[in-house]
């Protein structure tokens, strides 16, 4: 069975959530440009200066997605 990794990258401040949701037009065109798939873009609320744009991908494409976007973290969803 194939994990499915989540890559997170964070935006803090009063534009947090503007930022975030800006960032996941940026990787649903990277994912198309680049032809790959994924399970799901979308952004969550940690606190109202907290957000995170995340995008959820099967393990065997983690590391293209890592090496060309630098997400600030990832974990197993």
């Amino acid at each position: 069975m194939n994990r499915k990794i989540k890559l997170l990258w964070d935006f803090r401040g009063p534009d947090a959530a503007e930022t975030a949701k800006h960032h996941t037009i940026h990787l649903n065109e990277f994912a198309t440009i680049e032809n790959l798939t994924f399970h799901e873009i979308d952004i969550q609320e940690k606190n109202p200066m907290l957000f995170s744009a995340f995008i959820t991908v099967d393990e065997k494409d983690m590391k293209i997605y890592r090496d060309a976007l630098k997400p600030h973290r990832g974990e197993i969803a």
